[in-house]
């Protein structure tokens, strides 16, 4: 009985299935653009972030450093004695990855923690020589995926797009 019931299952199961042919059309010699949602900025925002992502992967990764690392280590630099909590704020970062990146940067010696002398509930970092050793590299790799990525665009016309886009995350 039990396998009639299995074998029953089976066959309606098949018949509701539909090929593949049936419902994705065909692209031989058909126009491949993407539609409608050619228009969504949205669309346009992910597709821009991914090909920065992957040129900014292949520029960085002989550092074993991600954005979010570069970002930390710069903010540092910038702001020695910074706070660990203002660290996450100012890169809107929730704390539990503000501190998974700063324990992997401790862990590979690029800063240490230390305590504020404004409030000891605080913890507060600074680079270490690797970590300083560490951005300038970072920063050689910044200026050339900057170069690559400003080289779309004229000085006037990248100027306006960061404006642009700091109205949408700001």
């Amino acid at each position: 009985m039990e396998k009639a019931l299995e074998a029953r299952d089976r066959q309606a199961a098949a018949t509701e299935c539909v090929s593949a042919e049936s419902v994705v059309p065909s692209f031989r010699g058909e126009d491949t653009g993407v539609g409608g949602i050619d228009e969504i900025i949205g669309f346009h925002i992910r597709l821009a972030h991914g090909a920065t992502y992957r040129h900014f992967t292949e520029t960085f990764s002989e550092l074993g450093l991600t954005q979010k690392m570069v970002s930390v280590l710069w903010l540092i630099n910038d702001h020695p004695h910074v706070a660990q909590a203002d660290i996450g704020r100012r890169l809107q970062m929730d704390r539990a990855t503000t501190m998974a990146i700063i324990n992997r940067l401790e862990a590979r010696n690029l800063l240490v923690r230390g305590a504020s002398m404004l409030d000891r509930r605080r913890q507060t970092l600074t680079l270490t020589a690797d970590g300083n050793a560490a951005l300038q590299e970072a920063r050689r790799c910044i200026d050339e995926h900057e170069h690559w990525l400003k080289s779309r665009f004229t000085k006037r016309e990248a100027t306006l797009l960061i404006e642009l886009l700091r109205r949408i995350h700001e």
